[in-house]
């Protein structure tokens, strides 16, 4: 497996068995990006489904601790409504933020997988301290400029590799289309 490999590829958080995925291959710590990971950059919500996975990993004993170069007090926010540890400002892939993210749950870089949307910043950043990486698909396709522009990097490094579990995710389940936010109304 290359440095700008992925340990593997998902269309969706959701798609990522807890068990089978994560729990058998002696995981037990997260950490997860935000920005078109868990929450969509177009409505800034987080989909209903994507909700209920983090609840039921939470429920199987992951650790999750939350990642974000973005410095926004939403991200501040969703940690709090979220109740999950955050590091902003991360800088990724630079390791700093990674360490303290370690650190602030107590976790071993053996038992880590960093999930997140993009290749440069999260596979990255999780790579230079030899921790597995899961990559997802973009929540939606609305991204910064330059994220945007780091994006077409990654089409290069990545060319035409597709997600593992494409084919099931494009058939979406009635709940993924409702939001967290909607549930709390």
């Amino acid at each position: 497996m290359g440095f700008f490999d992925p340990e593997r590829y998902f269309s969706r958080i959701t798609r990522i068995d807890i068990q089978r995925d994560l729990l058998d291959c002696g995981i037990k710590y997260v950490l997860l990006d935000i920005d078109n990971t868990i929450l969509t950059r177009d409505t800034h919500e987080v989909p209903y489904d994507v909700g209920m996975w983090l609840a039921k990993a939470r429920d199987a004993g992951l650790t999750f601790c939350l990642l974000s170069n973005n410095w926004h007090e939403g991200v501040y926010q969703l940690a709090d409504r979220l109740e999950l540890p955050l590091v902003a400002k991360a800088i990724k892939p630079l390791p700093p933020a990674f360490l303290m993210a370690l650190k602030k749950i107590g976790a071993k870089r053996k038992e880590t997988v960093v999930i997140g949307d993009q290749l440069i910043t999260d596979v990255m950043g999780a790579h230079f301290l030899a921790m597995k990486a899961y990559m997802l698909r973009p929540l939606v396709e609305q991204d910064l400029p330059h994220t945007l522009m780091l994006r077409h990097v990654e089409r290069l490094i990545m060319g035409n590799k597709v997600p593992e579990d494409l084919g099931a995710a494009l058939q979406p389940s009635p709940d993924s289309v409702r939001t967290l936010s909607e549930q709390d109304r």
